[in-house]
This record gives structure tokens, C-alpha cells and sequence, in this order.
């Protein structure tokens, strides 16, 4: 019975990730701008869902000494 138990659960948790998938980073880019009053910092991101949809991110920041 014992053995029962632990072959189940060990199924229940290989499903789980073949079934949800995982989110791939297509591409990753970084760019720094550094003058005297601080630094911009630019980030962009595409990311491919396992569904198949493609989402992009920008991130912007402005850092100052």
C-alpha cells in the first residue's frame, strides 16, 4: 500500500510541469547610458509563453549618484 502511495504521488508531480510548460526568454537586451548626473538604465525583454503568445517588456530606470 505503502508503495501505492509513493508511485501516485511521484505520477502527480511529473504531470504537473509537462502540463503548465515553461516561458522561454527569446531575447534580452541592456542598455546604459552613464552621464554626469546619473545613469539610465533600459531593459527589454520577449518572452514566448507555452501557449505560443510572445510578450514583450520594456523596463526603464533613471538612477542618480
Amino acid at each position: 500500500m505503502r508503495y501505492l502511495a509513493s508511485l501516485m504521488l511521484a505520477a502527480s508531480l511529473c504531470g504537473v510541469p509537462a502540463m503548465m510548460g515553461c516561458d522561454e526568454e527569446v531575447s534580452h537586451e541592456r542598455k546604459v547610458e552613464t552621464s554626469g548626473g546619473g545613469s539610465k538604465v533600459e531593459d527589454k525583454t520577449v518572452t514566448q509563453h507555452s501557449d505560443g503568445t510572445v510578450t514583450k517588456t520594456e523596463e526603464k530606470k533613471t538612477v542618480n549618484p
